[in-house]
């Protein structure tokens, strides 16, 4: 497959260099070497009777005769070249040598025939040649006429928007009411300008990615009755400087002649980084780009009827001439779904699907805090796709918890082969972590626990929020989750014996939190005092050199000490707990050895019971031999009733 893309690829290169060559070859064929002589010189060489052969052409407009010919020792490409009076006498004068010496002479009649050859022989090659190289270059450019419009607007004009609508898009009803505010404008603009109001010039989605920024927008698009234009940020910026400008300059020409109308630019932080940043100087493409997008949207010019909504997920990165008011006049941060926003999520993306009658999309969004509406997506078209290789007829909750685990923390990785050695230790680092979340009164809730590898992980313990909230954090909520993450190696250092690298990934998470209680949120005896803060990632130019250190060394011991006190309280901590519940954190530990995933409800039943109840459940293996058995059955009872009837007959 490839090495016939490849041949597509080069097949009108080779045509257009044959086509050269070609062309080079005959023009150099047709190419005839001129000896030009005088009157005199011509006659010399008629007495001598070294001229073989001549062609008189009459130039009545010069007023002479064109003559060319070839004398004795002249190669096949070479001839001599003679312009005489416009005079029967010479004329008759030089025919007479020809009659004495016998050469040929040839006398053209139509004087533009010469003419024409030259023209037909030196011209059309180039014509040719020209015609060629266009016509392989459009193939080349994919057949698009517009190849060579470097300047003209990449935006794409929707005049209906597209099939999706606000009923579309779950959840984000603040958000909706906000951009609808925008299409109401549109539509009745009067009611806005009675009160003197005016409308925002731009609106800018902000967000996580996965959270329906871009959705949001097509469903304007869909809502709206007026010209939609849409265009990436990435479609503006070019190699040559000034072409993202002049894309700039005529995107808006095209949408003041529709006005009024929407432009949304997705990925708008392309080519809205602050100016003047970077290693060694800024991007003059990107900055001239920007600054007409900055001029056009509020500069000498008047824009009336052109509202602009952008999407991006870094704002922190735009320039400040960008977000003032006049150009940006509001931000619309678009955050994750809450629950009743994932079950509406769960709701739109489970219309095409078929599920099982023991599946609640209410109880899926209450056990997926965290989950964008991508992941949501995601999450059904996984279960789907386990369904369909399970050849089952409808999406039950076991693909549900399976997709879940697998959007997580990747595919179960069930061929490995695992000794017992290691399987008793990573059975006793869960249940660590399992029975701090079960003791301790601010942890959170413990929802599955399974010693199946995936990712990274050997295994894991699922704990969410007993109720969800906004992101707030109280001191013992902190302290609980650092106590939780240091469950699994104390439990291994108490019952195995020995410590493992295996809580190498909840040391880091424990060493983060305790950090940023101690530099950020004041939570420490140092006091509200906030010493470092939170960087996303370096933005060059105005990140790299930016010291986010504002303290001594002194202080700086002074935050490790703090550091390593709260995690060494929470590893006392998590020690006394686990030393109390030995039985609990061994009779966990057992039972993962032996059914190696623990559900929320058998855990409960382990708790309170201390032993799992002994359910006759059909599996799908065992399902699957009855329905063989039946199979087989019905098979022999429609042979014995056959044979019966041609045993009667």
């Amino acid at each position: 497959m490839k090495k016939n893309n490849v041949t597509k690829q080069t097949m009108p290169y080779l045509i257009l260099l044959m086509v050269i060559l070609g062309t080079l070859v005959f023009y150099n064929m047709g190419q005839t070497k001129i000896n030009k002589i005088n009157y005199d010189k011509l006659i010399s060489e008629l007495s001598k009777d070294t001229v073989e052969s001549i062609e008189v052409t009459p130039k009545s407009n010069a007023g002479v005769y064109y003559i060319t010919g070839k004398l004795e020792g002249y190669g096949k490409n070479e001839e001599f070249r003679v312009n005489v009076p416009l005079s029967e006498a010479v004329l008759d004068k030089i025919l007479s040598y020809a009659d004495n010496n016998e050469f040929e002479v040839k006398t053209n009649t139509n004087p533009e025939n010469s003419s024409l050859v030259t023209i037909l022989v030196n011209v059309v090659p180039f014509v040719l040649l020209i015609g060629a190289t266009f016509f392989l270059f459009t193939r080349i450019s994919g057949g698009n006429k517009n190849s060579m419009d470097f300047g003209k607007s990449r935006a794409k004009l929707s005049e209906d928007g597209g099939r999706v609508r606000f009923t579309d898009v779950a959840g984000l009803n603040e958000e909706k009411e906000e951009v609808a505010e925008l299409i109401d404008f549109l539509k009745n603009p009067k009611k806005f300008q009675k009160l003197g109001a005016r409308i925002p010039k731009g609106v800018l989605l902000v967000g996580p990615p996965g959270t329906g920024k871009t959705l949001l927008a097509k469903a304007v698009a869909g809502e709206a009755n007026v010209p939609f234009y849409y265009i990436s940020g990435s479609d503006f910026v070019e190699l040559f400087v000034g072409i993202g400008a002049s894309r700039v300059r005529d995107m808006f020409k095209q949408a003041k002649q529709s006005a009024p109308c929407l432009i949304f630019i997705d990925e708008i932080d392309a080519v809205g980084r602050q100016r003047g940043t970077g290693l060694g100087g800024g991007h003059d493409e990107r900055e001239q780009t920007l600054n007409q997008l900055l001029t056009e949207m509020d500069g000498f010019g008047a824009n009336e009827g052109i509202i602009i909504i952008a999407a991006t997920n870094r704002p922190d990165v735009l320039d400040p001439a960008l977000l003032r008011p006049g150009r940006f006049d509001r931000q619309v941060t678009v955050s994750l779904p809450d629950q009743k926003e994932r079950e509406a999520i769960l709701k739109v993306h489970a219309r095409d699907k078929i599920f099982d009658n023991d599946v609640n999309l209410e109880n899926i969004s209450k056990r997926t805090p965290g989950f964008s509406g991508a992941d949501l997506e995601n999450l059904l078209n996984e279960s789907a796709l386990l369904a369909v290789r399970r050849n089952k007829k409808a999406i039950t909750m076991d693909e549900i918890d399976e997709a879940t685990d697998r959007v997580l923390m990747g595919p179960a990785k069930t061929s490995r082969k695992i000794t017992d050695k290691e399987k008793k230790l990573v059975s006793l680092h869960e249940a660590g972590h399992a029975v701090i979340g079960l003791k301790l009164e601010d942890a959170n809730e413990v929802h599955k626990i399974t010693i199946i590898p995936r990712g990274m992980a050997g295994g894991y313990t699922m704990m969410l929020p007993k109720e969800e909230k906004i992101s707030i954090a109280t001191k013992s909520e902190l302290l609980a989750s650092i106590t939780g993450l240091l469950g699994g190696r104390v439990s291994e250092e108490l019952y195995f014996g020995e410590i493992s690298t295996g809580a190498s990934d909840d040391f880091s998470r424990a060493t983060r939190i305790a950090r940023s209680m101690v530099t950020e949120y004041g939570m420490s005896d140092l006091g509200p005092v906030q010493l470092e803060h939170k960087s996303e990632g370096v933005f060059l130019g105005r990140d790299y050199t930016n010291n986010t250190r504002n303290f001594s060394d002194t202080v700086a011991l002074e935050i490790d000490q703090e550091v390593r006190k709260i995690v060494n309280d929470c590893y006392k901590k998590a020690t006394k707990i686990l030393k109390d519940n030995e039985k609990l954190v061994k009779l966990l530990s057992d039972t993962l050895i032996e059914k190696e995933t623990l559900t929320k409800e058998e855990i409960d039943e382990l708790v309170n019971t201390g032993k799992l109840s002994a359910k006759k459940e059909e599996t799908e293996e065992s399902v699957e031999i009855k329905e063989t058995k039946e199979i087989k059955e019905e098979k022999i009872k429609k042979t014995k009733t056959k044979e019966k009837k041609e045993t009667e007959k």
